[in-house]
């Protein structure tokens, strides 16, 4: 059974930092790619951040430039550095994982094959 663990969600005012954690476990592939996706009360979900196991990366536009995803392939663990923070990056932050796929096409189809439970981020004025 894979399972995914997030942390480091919070509260944080706007201009600030948060680094957002998340182990995989029982994850039996040797490739992978892992991501994050968000949804926010009453919209849609979105594809944050993506790596694949060459390392390559995708974003979504709303947020290059301020976030950064990095993993620990062998550990199989991803984290996401968020930074200058906007009001607008108040939501449920989702860990997701799948097999190793383009991030770019994983962000705009959201077809992970395992998500988590959530992080909630909220950035305050």
């Amino acid at each position: 059974q894979v399972r995914l663990m997030e942390s480091g969600g919070g509260s944080v005012q706007e201009g600030g930092s948060l680094t957002l954690s998340c182990a995989a476990s029982g994850y039996t592939d040797t490739t992978y790619s892992m991501g994050w996706f968000r949804q926010a009360p009453g919209k849609e979900r979105e594809g944050v951040a993506a790596i694949m196991s060459a390392g390559t990366t995708s974003y979504a536009d709303s947020v290059k430039g301020r976030f950064t995803i990095s993993q620990d392939y062998a550990k199989r663990t991803v984290s996401l550095q968020m930074n200058s923070l906007k009001i607008e990056d108040t939501a449920m932050y989702y860990c997701a994982m799948a097999r190793n796929s383009n991030p770019s096409w994983l962000l705009q189809t959201l077809r992970w094959q395992y998500s988590g439970q959530g992080t909630q981020v909220t950035v305050s004025s």
